[in-house]
């Protein structure tokens, strides 16, 4: 008996491919991020795994840099609110650590949030809940305005510098060259850093991440910005 070919199936009877969303495209390149890391995340492997052709997500994504600040929205969904308890200080440095930890998970997303400007829903609910603290905490409203903007990029810049001093090859080496160079400085040539030189590499990390956050939260609080309301902002 003789077999005879399988009969081709209509385009017809064959499931339809999912309608893109810019929500389901995001979560693919969080997928991909996490499976490959970030330097994957580009519009032609989206493409590829969605599989449609890179054009269709332009209509979405404009280039592969708001994909990657769309990304960072999305994580930024992970970074839990303020705690209740506390005073605002410490409320808003929790916060402030959390989304400095969050960058730490992600070491290319660090470097990556940079440049990337973030203007989906959880970015706005962060941005709002700093200016909140910053208000509950008595802070001028236009020292809060631009106090927001230093306290992340301090965040960001932070978890971006250590993502890339711990995916260096020669990190360690350079750190110890760094300290015995300070240990070592002569009191003739150098005497701020011979007197310094414990102090210049004592705390940890983590005491190191606090101290600066509430410097920069006192400096917020008693710098006073130029009287610039009426102009249109930069």
């Amino acid at each position: 008996m003789t077999d005879h070919p399988a009969t081709p199936r209509s385009r017809r009877e064959r499931p339809a491919k999912p309608a893109l969303t810019r929500e389901g495209i995001v979560t693919a390149a969080v997928e991909i991020m996490r499976a490959e890391g970030l330097q994957k995340v580009t519009m032609r492997r989206l493409a590829q795994e969605l599989d449609t052709g890179p054009a269709s997500l332009y209509v979405y994504l404009a280039n592969t840099d708001e994909l990657h600040a769309a990304v960072l929205d999305r994580l930024l969904g992970t970074v839990g609110p303020a705690p209740a308890e506390g005073t605002w200080r410490e409320r808003l440095e929790t916060l402030l650590t959390a989304y400095t930890v969050m960058l730490f998970e992600h070491p290319a997303l660090a470097r990556a949030a940079l440049v990337a400007r973030p203007s989906g829903k959880h970015y706005l609910r962060l941005v709002e809940t700093v200016l909140a603290l910053l208000a509950e905490g008595g802070i001028p409203a236009a020292q809060a305005a631009w106090g927001v903007d230093v306290l992340l990029q301090h965040a960001t810049a932070t978890a971006a510098e250590h993502a890339t001093q711990d995916q260096s090859p020669d990190a360690e080496a350079d750190w110890d060259a760094l300290t015995r160079a300070l240990r070592e400085a002569s009191p003739d040539t150098h005497p701020q850093i011979a007197a310094l030189g414990p102090l210049l590499l004592t705390g940890t990390p983590q005491q190191r991440l606090s101290w600066s956050f509430q410097m920069l939260l006192t400096g917020i609080t008693h710098t006073p910005t130029p009287a610039l309301a009426d102009e249109p902002p930069a």
